[in-house]
């Protein structure tokens, strides 16, 4: 009972030691609430994916009734800024510099091929330079033109197409960018408090020689890991919590899913992060070191391997594989499914497994690197 009071005391000694070194450290702060605050707003606000209100350049080389209804269809599409113009030579240097993003030109015998029964053609040119965006022009310009050819067949037809087709987007119906982006920021901003933070852990006690002392005590390896890891573990998911409810209260995503279910899967989280990091820092005894170690293996792979910006089923396979190992491949659909379509617990079960095994072998290396002797 006194061997376990006192395990208790060394404990609580340590927890109290570390967190109060924490809130001294300007640097904590830093990266457990500005640097998330600054990353939220990035994706909140600055980082998009829609596409809507892409500006074009719509050449119209003759004036008809058909020829202004088809650029009225240009124009009233959510998806394009239209400049209008008679000749394409006065878009293609605003194309070549970035103004424009493509030029749609309606050729001069449009309206004499459409009304004669021949299929006329509508030229799209746009920059390949950057492919996504070219991809978005060229198909966004053909749904144009195809709601408008389908909208005059039902005009001019007495009887509807034989097929109408009525599309319906699940959890996030205005398919907006931020609905998933910022459920996914969340988890790159676990990733840099639980393990660039925890790198700095014992590579700072080794710079400042405090290390020697604590290793005169009676604490163990596990009570030293245990010491440095509670207070981060709370930081991590008082970060969490503060960047959730600016998530759904500043930038309107929405939240379907439990508290419960959000809070297991970001502890479960925090444990391959937080062991990620004292691995670290025990192996390196340097904070500079260890804190380019921790931007180099945990914030770029969950930031670019984890699913996050890059579709995983589009990577070569090698890399896919290594991918089952980044924790947060498992974490950010599990946080864009809580926000966007509530708890799926056999999903969430799975994940939470999965991040605790990776978690339990970085804390068993980390375990085994801390040696209580100075090496």
């Amino acid at each position: 009972m006194s061997i376990s009071s006192g395990r208790l005391r060394r404990l609580a000694a340590l927890v109290r030691k570390e967190s109060f070194q924490a809130i001294r450290d300007p640097s904590s702060i830093l990266i457990a609430f500005v640097l998330p605050l600054i990353l939220l707003f990035l994706f909140g606000y600055g980082v998009s994916l829609d596409t809507t209100r892409t500006r074009i350049g719509l050449v119209t080389e003759e004036l008809t009734p058909l020829t202004q209804d088809l650029a009225a269809s240009f124009r009233a599409s959510r998806y394009f800024d239209v400049v209008i113009g008679r000749d394409r030579r006065l878009f293609e240097e605003d194309l070549v510099i970035g103004k424009v993003r493509g030029i749609v030109v309606i050729p001069a015998d449009f309206t004499t091929r459409y009304t004669a029964g021949s299929r006329p053609q509508v030229q799209v040119i746009v920059d390949g330079s950057d492919p996504n965006t070219a991809n978005f022009v060229q198909n966004y310009a053909q749904g144009a033109i195809a709601n408008w050819e389908q909208q005059r067949q039902a005009d001019v037809a007495s009887h509807s197409p034989a097929i109408a087709v009525e599309q319906r987007f699940w959890f996030n119906p205005e398919l907006t960018s931020r609905n998933f982006l910022v459920p996914g920021s969340i988890a790159i901003v676990m990733t840099l408090v639980g393990t660039l933070l925890t790198s700095l852990v014992v590579a700072r006690e080794w710079e400042r020689g405090t290390m020697e002392a604590m290793m005169a005590t009676p604490v163990t390896a596990v009570e030293l890991l245990a010491g440095k890891i509670l207070p981060y573990f709370l930081l991590g998911l008082t970060s969490m919590t503060l960047c959730v409810l600016l998530a759904v209260f500043l930038f309107g995503v929405p939240f379907r899913g439990s508290v419960a279910g959000l809070y297991a899967l970001s502890a479960a989280f925090l444990i391959p992060a937080l062991g990620q990091g004292l691995l670290i820092s025990t192996a390196t005894k340097n904070q500079f070191l260890a804190s380019q170690l921790a931007l180099i293996s945990a914030f770029l792979p969950a930031f670019l391997l984890s699913g996050f910006l890059f579709e995983i089923n589009s990577m070569p396979r090698i890399i896919q594989w290594i991918t089952f190992i980044v924790p947060a491949r498992y974490l950010i659909p599990s946080l864009q499914t809580v926000f966007l379509a509530g708890d799926i617990w056999p999903m969430f079960g799975q994940a939470i497994s999965v991040m605790l095994t990776i978690g339990g072998v970085m804390f068993a290396l980390a375990a085994r690197s801390t040696r209580k002797r100075i090496s």
